[in-house]
């Protein structure tokens, strides 16, 4: 019996290139945002949605139930929407100019039922994954073990059920900075849950399986952020780290021509404390 991904493989070995076939724009944009409550942010990301006009979109952070996403709204602009809300804290989205199908919620072992941190969803022949990896709380604690834990079942979710041959892109706040060009304050992050050997591993984990960063490929000096603390005016100082990240197979990765973070949304009223990531690709 063939498996769920031998089936995907056979579908995906028709396609002549990782071109996204559901597109006929030369240029594909996809962008990931943790926008920290899409209630509390929904006008902003209405309004840039419309100006920016991204094909993909991959959200984090909703904190919201399924029912209380803001489905017409989105479907207003032209755009369908892949859900995985849970109150109060977590959700994931995929939201799209096409339809996606094939749509998984959370790992499909069913670990980690109790939160909503992953959607995956195929749209043309690209697989879209948005996450949103655990926070990781104070080093030693459980909820730190439990980032452990989720991050080595992503790498097993990952071998079993993708494969990098594959056009397939990973997006999402892994709240992990891969290395100290990826963190401006290196004496107050070095040694945190969001910045030490363990997790810059484990992420590193993740490229050698195939992936590669679309940020640090098209600026490989760093010093680029996407996160920023509300208080002590760390935007204002340039005082971030970056832990969004888009992360994409060879297929796509070679088809890439650019990557940027959109700080002028972390500008304003009512910002979420992350920045859009969005990543072009060649689709001629």
């Amino acid at each position: 019996m063939e498996t769920r991904n031998e089936t995907r493989l056979l579908v995906l070995a028709t396609v002549s290139s990782a071109r996204c076939v559901c597109y006929q724009e030369d240029l594909v944009k996809i962008v990931t945002w943790n926008v920290n409550s899409i209630r509390t942010r929904l006008e902003r990301l209405q309004s840039w949605i419309a100006s920016d006009a991204p094909d993909i979109v991959c959200l984090q952070e909703l904190k919201c139930q399924d029912s209380e996403y803001p489905t017409d709204e989105i479907g207003a602009l032209g755009y369908h929407s892949a859900i995985f809300g849970q109150r109060t804290y977590n959700g994931v989205a995929i939201i799209s100019k096409f339809p996606i199908v094939d749509i998984q919620r959370g790992f499909p072992d069913g670990w980690d039922d109790a939160q909503a941190r992953l959607i995956a969803g195929t749209i043309g022949n690209w697989r879209v994954v948005s996450v949103y990896v655990p926070n990781g709380g104070e080093m030693n604690s459980d909820k730190y073990q439990y980032k452990l834990e989720w991050l080595d079942h992503f790498l097993l979710y990952l071998k079993t059920e993708c494969t990098p041959q594959q056009p397939i892109i990973l997006c999402g706040d892994y709240n992990v900075a891969a290395d100290e060009l990826d963190v401006a304050n290196l004496s107050a992050w070095e040694n945190t849950s969001l910045y030490n050997p363990e997790v810059c591993g484990r992420l590193q984990h993740l490229r050698d399986w195939g992936l590669t960063d679309m940020v640090r490929k098209h600026h490989p000096g760093g010093r680029i952020y996407t996160w920023w603390d509300y208080r002590q005016l760390a935007f204002p100082k340039n005082d971030g780290l970056r832990i969004d990240h888009i992360l994409a197979s060879q297929p796509l990765a070679d088809l890439s021509l650019g990557a940027r973070v959109v700080r002028d949304q972390r500008k304003g009223v009512k910002p979420s404390d992350h920045a859009p990531v969005e990543a072009t690709f060649d689709n001629a």
